[in-house]
Formats: structure tokens, sequence, C-alpha cells
């Protein structure tokens, strides 16, 4: 919250205050805030709330089991937003960044999310979500994406996509079910109170413990809650051809062998290089120079080969 509080302090200072001095008077006696003039480094945000990663599996791995009542929801293929309100008024969105700082694009946000909210606590709301577009378009997350990093914002209005909330910091419930439920009394779309959320791409189902002490109680590795996790679908890889081999020098220094494919679209991605990691592991797949491969992208984004067709 310290982090939030130096921002706001920050604004003020710079003559654009985002919260009336009544407001963050309220919010620094409840918190015990005493600095002053705090700068911010860059255009980055601190997150009042750490946005956190989902842990991945595969429907051929072992699945994580949880002692306690899981639910399960689309995971949506999209951008992922923090939405910030102080005392219910909207503040504040800053994408998700790397989980702990984000960038400021509150004046976009503003025109697809409820402006007040019926919450009147002494406290930060942070309000995360998936911004989504339908999966009609062509690459519907690239396109909700880009409509983040747009710089007018009459332009952004007129892109078609759709805030999904899936969290709120901190808990209002002892659920995490009831404050779904929550959200959608306020007027948020959510990824458990929706019923046609089949129009936006999903990549996976989010399976998690329903019950905050048992999910905090599990605790968290230094990117992923353990009361959650994301299950995902390994997909088959596609057929190309194996047009030539580069060697490229990684950052450590290690020499690693590059495949250079006839290009082919793998999910949404335009794919004609992927990784073959070693010398030993051309040879294990037997390659040659004009064969068959099968390529994947591993974890979804690293294009990988792995096996020869033979014809």
């Amino acid at each position: 919250m310290k982090l939030f509080l130096d921002y706001a302090s920050s604004k003020y200072y710079a003559g654009d205050p985002i919260i009336s001095d009544e407001e963050f008077d309220k919010l620094a006696e409840y918190h015990g805030y005493e600095s002053v003039g705090a700068p911010v480094v860059g255009d980055r945000i601190a997150h009042a709330f750490p946005m956190w990663s989902l842990q991945k599996c595969y429907d051929d791995e072992p699945i994580i089991s949880f002692s306690g009542n899981t639910v399960e929801t689309p995971k949506l293929d999209g951008a992922a937003v923090a939405n910030y309100y102080v005392f219910g008024k909207h503040i504040l969105s800053l994408t998700r960044g790397d989980g702990k700082e984000g960038l400021d694009i509150t004046d976009k946000m503003r025109t697809i999310i409820p402006q007040n909210i019926q919450y009147d606590e002494v406290a930060i709301l942070q309000i995360t979500g998936e911004v989504v577009a339908p999966k009609t378009i062509d690459n519907a997350r690239n396109y909700a994406a880009g409509a983040l990093n747009l710089k007018s914002v009459e332009e952004f209005k007129t892109r078609d996509i759709t805030f999904v909330s899936y969290g709120v910091n901190p808990p209002q419930h002892t659920t995490w079910s009831d404050d779904m439920h929550k959200l959608r009394e306020f007027g948020f779309k959510t990824v458990y109170t929706e019923f046609n959320l089949d129009r936006f791409p999903h990549d996976g189902t989010v399976h998690r413990l329903d019950n905050y002490e048992q999910f905090n109680e599990l605790g968290y590795t230094a990117k992923h809650p353990r009361g959650a996790f994301a299950l995902k679908e390994r997909k088959g890889g596609v057929i190309t051809q194996l047009l030539d081999v580069e060697w490229q020098v990684g950052r450590s220094g290690v020499v690693s062998p590059v495949a250079i494919l006839e290009p082919v679209i793998i999910g949404e991605a335009t794919v004609a290089r992927a990784t073959l990691h070693n010398m030993k592991y051309i040879q294990e797949l037997d390659l040659e120079l004009g064969c068959l491969v099968e390529v994947i992208r591993s974890g979804e984004i690293i294009p990988r080969v792995v096996r020869r067709i033979y014809e």
C-alpha cells in the first residue's frame, strides 16, 4: 500500500492529483503512512498488490490436487490489467507489466469499466482481470493487448474489447466465488458469473481453491500461488520442412543450433525458426536439411522441433 500512496503523493506534488486531499489523508491515516513527495521512477507504477502468474499443468501430466473445495473457470487469453478504486471511485488502471509494476492506462480503461462502485470502506480495491477481444477477430490476443498501447483514446473506443474480472484485493468475502458475485453487483463481468465467455479465446482452465484461508495457507512460490494452477491441453505439432540450421550465441555465451523452417502457422503465430537445443538433440532426431519435422510451441511460446517425419 505504501507504493500506491507514494505514487498518489508524487502525482499531488506534480500538480496532477489522482485522489482528493481528504481521500489521501484518510488513506494515509488508515495505513500509518507518513512519507511525502515520493518520486515515481520512469513511467512504471507499482501495483498495490502483486499480480501473480499461474503455474501451468498439461493434460498429459499428473494433475495437482487440493484438499478443499475448488472452482474451475476459463483461462481467458488476453491482456491482464489491474484497476484501482478508492472509496468506490476509479482512480487508476495499470497493465500487468512484470507483476510488480505496470504502465498507466487509466484513460483507456475508464471507457470500458464502471467508474463508481458501491463501496465506501477506507481502503483501496484492486480489481484484476483480462482485456479480451472476440475470437472471431484474427490474432485476438494481440488485438486486445495492442489496444492498450494505443495513444488515442478515441481509437481505443473503436476496438471491440471487453474487460472480464477474475480477482479482487483485498478479498471482501470468505470465498473467491462470493467475491465474483460481489464484482458482478458492482457492474463487472467476471470469469465466474458470465455465461457467454466462449466467444473469447481461451488458453486453458483455471483451477483454484475457493476458500481464501485455505488458499493463503498454501502460500506462494517466487512467481505463483500454490492454491491455483492453469490446466492446458497439450496440442499436437504442425508439420513443415527443415530448410537450414543456424548457430547462435546466447546471453551466457553458449552456442546453440536454431532450425530455419518453411514458415508455418501455429496457434496465432507464424513460426519460421525453432530451437534445436544442441548437436546431440539433432543427432537423436536424425535430422537433415530438407526433411519434414513436427514443430510445437513449447508452453505455447517457444517453437521447438520435436521429431522427424519420415515419408
